[in-house]
């Protein structure tokens, strides 16, 4: 009987190289499990135009942004790390001002509210300046006009605290709360198809305030602000589209707000007409 032949022992050197292999792959995996996500690169069209230029053009960019960057995030991107001379109004941050308002794929939005998450990014984004107001520089705009709209409503943009700071609120009352939510961003105005055709048009938001005016008067004398409801470029002048209401991000419904204004200025008028009978 023939002896029986002992198995090869491998070398120490083997075990030891395959023991480091499998601990390199080990150490892969748990990387590429725990690695965050590659970060997605979103082309951009932004509006450009500054004084002197006869018309605005674009200029493309390619960014790669974080998951739940913003579309202002994206602009102040562009602007630190490839055009410094890219205008951006904004303020803010955090939708309360209202300042940062532009057009996302011809939508009215705040930039520092809208998240590229949402938007659909396999076209390029492009960002371009609010309408229907006077251009400054690229998405900048001057809103003087938007603002006077509201000195004529009958609640001037810039008026005196009606409460005293640190004031107690009255018997059975918690606290005082803000009566309208309006932050004057312009976006209603920039989507209203009435104000693309007629500059005259005194606007949503304009028309909103005057309606939480005739609301709560507090004492004011209504007759010039029902008169400048009822001229023919006010509340006569709407058509009803509601896209002031679709992009409002305050809730503020200056489409309902409007409708109830003219339903006052119908009622002022036949009353009007019934006296002189």
């Amino acid at each position: 009987m023939s002896p029986r032949r002992a198995r090869p022992v491998a070398p120490v050197e083997a075990i030891q190289s395959v023991e480091a292999i499998q601990s390199v792959e080990a150490i892969q995996s748990v990387e590429a499990e725990i690695a965050p996500p590659a970060k997605p690169a979103i082309h951009f069209q932004i509006s450009r135009r500054r004084q002197g230029d006869p018309k605005r053009h674009f200029d493309d960019f390619d960014l790669e942004v974080e998951p739940g960057a913003t579309v202002l995030d994206a602009l102040l991107q562009i602007r630190r790390r490839h055009d410094p001379s890219l205008v951006v109004r904004h303020s803010c941050m955090h939708a309360s001002c209202g300042t940062c308002g532009v057009r996302v794929n011809g939508r009215e939005v705040l930039a520092c509210d809208t998240r590229i998450a949402g938007l659909p990014v396999e076209k390029p984004l492009r960002v371009e300046p609010l309408a229907n107001q006077r251009p400054v520089a690229d998405l900048a705009t001057d809103m003087v006009d938007f603002y006077a709209r509201f000195d004529a409503a009958g609640m001037p943009f810039v008026r005196a605290s009606e409460t005293r700071a640190g004031a107690t609120p009255p018997e059975n009352i918690k606290a005082f709360g803000r009566f309208e939510n309006c932050i004057e961003c312009g976006l209603c105005l920039s989507a209203c198809p009435i104000a693309r055709t007629s500059h005259d048009f005194i606007g949503p938001a304009a028309l909103a305030a005057a309606a939480r005016v005739v609301e709560e008067p507090r004492g004011r004398d209504l007759g010039p602000v029902l008169a400048l409801a009822a001229e023919p470029d006010s509340v006569w002048r709407c058509h009803d589209a509601l896209e002031c209401t679709a992009v409002c991000p305050s809730a503020v419904d200056p489409a309902r707000a409007l409708l109830t204004l003219r339903r006052r200025v119908a009622a002022n008028g036949a009353r009007r007409f019934l006296a002189r009978r």
